[in-house]
């Protein structure tokens, strides 16, 4: 990875992500949960903060901006501007942004929100989800629909499988179990469950995955699999459909 890469825990369940560029002395943060860890992240490594990227508008990842922003540049979404902190770069999919001396993308994934996008550093390695693609999961369709959220996972998929994923919250545990009750005779799926109640129980963090491991375990990547459509009894329906269908389960589990 060209950049270091710190997962800085926030709030009950958030997480933040540092990215550092030892040739520059730059870092990036993507989302801003709260002000406090995130500061005392960059105090413990003597790193300034020189950007910040901000995935979506829930509170939850932006309401730490305000206190960390001074002398940084606050990068998000064009078309959600009006619900994002105020923005030093308005960005729309497909911009090519440069961010600690990486060419970046922008990439459109609608869903949770319908303003919501994904930064992939190429070069590092890594994506940033927000709650789009999660640890054994998606976000919830607070604002877009199934078919939008279904298109964006694709297009995530399609990233070179060792992508690191940096997503969101520790949902993990509990994504877990949902996966297991859709998807029990998975062996790659039991094995990563049992590896994440051990790093639980110890208290350690399950974020970031591999995109490899996501495409192999997450269920909500594997909606086109024959398995899956016959598991929830939708064997020729289209993929958008088992996803939906997945999704719905998800939320009454």
């Amino acid at each position: 990875m060209s950049l270091e890469l710190v997962t800085v825990p926030c709030r009950a369940d958030n997480y933040a992500f540092l990215l550092h560029d030892a040739a520059t002395g730059q870092t990036a943060l993507v989302d801003a949960p709260e002000a406090a860890p995130i500061q005392a992240a960059l105090s413990a490594r003597g790193w300034r903060l020189t950007d910040i990227l901000l995935t979506h508008h829930h509170g939850d990842h932006v309401e730490g901006v305000d206190a960390l922003r001074s002398g940084a540049r606050v990068i998000g979404a064009a078309g959600d501007a009006h619900r994002l902190p105020p923005l030093d770069l308005a960005v729309a999919p497909g911009d090519a942004v440069t961010v600690c001396g990486e060419a970046i993308g922008v990439i459109d994934v609608p869903g949770h929100t319908v303003g919501h996008i994904a930064f992939h550093f190429p070069e590092t390695g890594a994506v940033m989800t927000g709650d789009s693609l999660m640890a054994l999961g998606c976000g919830r369709l607070f604002e877009g629909t199934a078919a939008q959220m279904w298109d964006s996972l694709s297009r995530l998929a399609r990233l070179p499988p060792e992508t690191i994923v940096c997503s969101g919250h520790e949902y993990t545990l509990s994504n877990a179990r949902f996966a297991l009750s859709v998807d029990p005779d998975n062996p790659a799926l039991q094995a990563r469950a049992g590896a994440v109640e051990a790093a639980r129980s110890r208290g350690e963090a399950t974020v970031p995955s591999s995109l490899a491991e996501e495409l192999a375990t997450n269920p909500f990547l594997r909606a086109g699999h024959a398995y899956m459509k016959a598991r929830m009894g939708l064997p020729a329906a289209p993929d958008k459909e088992v996803f939906a269908a997945i999704r719905a389960a998800k939320d009454r589990f």
